[in-house]
């Protein structure tokens, strides 16, 4: 019988938010693809899993996924996880993923930390509707088009970025879309965690006094429309009786 992909998230930074059932598929699995072996064997270690690894990261997906796949074919199991978080969220898999789907084999999600849901449930910004829009482009041309093509976008939007061109990212936001309220996410579940809210211009003054550090999550409030207005911080819906909670 042919084996199983599991794509497994892992923790975004503290090693505690890791699901028992991810734990137990990572110890039964014959192989386990890492985006970065050595932040994986961190956490293998942690929880005294002793399995194979293999690398999997963009630059060998490629290359890599048919010989993956054979080994899936002749009934060997797979792990796959990224360097944090879940799999394929602007993270390598996706071309593994296809081909394993695209040849009849089982691949079952094994759900967990995702910095991008982590941050807009903290944002303070609507979060029933939103678009992921990963990392913007980095030559400023197409960062710049790509951004006048959500200029209109009424729904939240939630961007990785890295500590260097997000400022740079906030200039042309604001230029572009006005002082929309934003929230910056950094170091999500970390010791230094940190959540800085309000408008574009509010947020980039807390940043000129403390630079941000490792990669970082933003999330913007989406355009505004006659059907939803934008609202504050303070400006909150009052319940649906109607709806279950």
């Amino acid at each position: 019988m042919p084996g199983t992909l599991y794509v497994v998230a892992t923790p975004i930074g503290n090693l505690e938010d890791i699901t028992q059932r991810a734990l137990r598929v990572l110890q039964e699995v014959d192989l386990i693809a890492a985006e970065d072996t050595r932040r994986t064997r961190v956490l293998l270690e942690r929880y005294r899993i002793d399995k194979p690894l293999t690398s999997l990261y963009d630059h060998n997906e490629a290359q890599k996924a048919p010989t993956l796949i054979r080994s899936l074919e002749e009934g060997g199991s797979l792990a796959l996880v990224s360097e944090a978080g879940t799999p394929l969220i602007s993270d390598p898999g996706y071309r593994l993923v296809q081909l394993a789907i695209a040849r009849g084999l089982t691949v079952v999600p094994i759900p967990g930390a995702s910095a991008a849901v982590a941050a807009l449930t903290v944002s303070g910004l609507p979060p029933d509707r939103f678009v992921f829009e990963g990392f913007p482009p980095k030559k400023p041309g197409k960062r710049r088009r790509r951004l006048e093509e959500l200029q209109d976008e009424p729904r939240t939007l939630v961007f990785y970025e890295s500590p260097r061109r997000v400022g740079e990212l906030l200039q042309e936001m604001q230029a572009l879309w006005g002082n929309r309220r934003i929230a910056v996410a950094r170091e999500l579940t970390k010791k230094f965690e940190e959540i800085l809210r309000g408008t574009i211009t509010e947020v980039q003054a807390q940043l000129a006094e403390r630079p941000p550090l490792g990669e970082v999550t933003l999330v913007v409030e989406g355009a505004a429309s006659p059907a939803r207005p934008r609202a504050g911080y303070d400006q909150v819906d009052p319940p649906d009786p109607h709806r279950c909670t």
